[in-house]
């Protein structure tokens, strides 16, 4: 068996969504001085790598401490999208998914995008998918869509309308994911477990892939 992570450690400085303050830490308590190491953090719901719940975007949608556990949990599969040049994702291709997607889950999306990830340019310019491509994806019944991007609706958008079609249709989304690349051909086991906050909108999560090949 082998697992893969596939989550941001977070850290002060970390890349945060335009906007948002990134995470504060600070050592409250020290062994030297306490005898004991405990930090104070102060950090946005949706920080890092995490979880979007409907009730991010969705008026009285659900929170994530009302999911029950196996939300959080499936058979996945893994989709090359186009090279970093091409800024959108189509229907033209996904439609070939389609098989696939009536197996697993999960879809996440590798774009190679999270190689920026502490560069300016991870903010601009990634792969989106089009609202029809959006729509069609959510009619096969998924727990979630993840992608290795800082979201799924372009940047500076205020309207969030692929964010609206997923979450609509009770589709977590994962957002900042990161080592898609070591990821295995074909369908394996992904885990993306959320911090249990009560009326949580989003949170962190640690995201993992499981495969039963002892070597990927």
């Amino acid at each position: 068996m082998t697992i893969i992570d596939l989550t941001h450690a977070i850290r002060a400085g970390m890349p945060a969504y335009p906007g948002t303050e990134p995470p504060q830490f600070l050592e409250a308590c020290t062994i030297a001085q306490d005898g004991f190491a405990e930090k104070r953090i102060t950090l946005f719901s949706h920080t890092g790598t995490h979880m979007d719940a409907p009730a991010h975007i969705i008026q009285g949608g659900a929170t994530l401490d009302q999911l029950p556990i196996e939300r959080f949990c499936g058979k996945a599969c893994v989709v090359d999208v186009p090279p970093l040049s091409r800024r959108t994702i189509t229907m033209a291709m996904v439609k070939p998914l389609k098989n696939l997607l009536a197996e697993v889950d999960f879809v996440l999306f590798r774009s190679g995008w999270s190689d920026l990830w502490q560069d300016e340019r991870y903010f601009k310019g990634y792969p989106v998918l089009t609202p029809k491509a959006a729509e069609w994806i959510s009619g096969f019944g998924l727990k979630g869509l993840g992608v290795d991007m800082i979201s799924v609706d372009r940047e500076g958008s205020t309207l969030f309308p692929i964010h609206r079609i997923l979450l609509g249709r009770n589709i977590l989304i994962i957002e900042n994911l990161t080592h898609l690349d070591a990821l295995p051909r074909g369908i394996f086991t992904f885990w993306c477990l959320p911090i249990k906050i009560k009326d949580g909108d989003g949170a962190p999560v640690r995201a993992v892939a499981v495969s039963a090949s002892p070597g990927i």
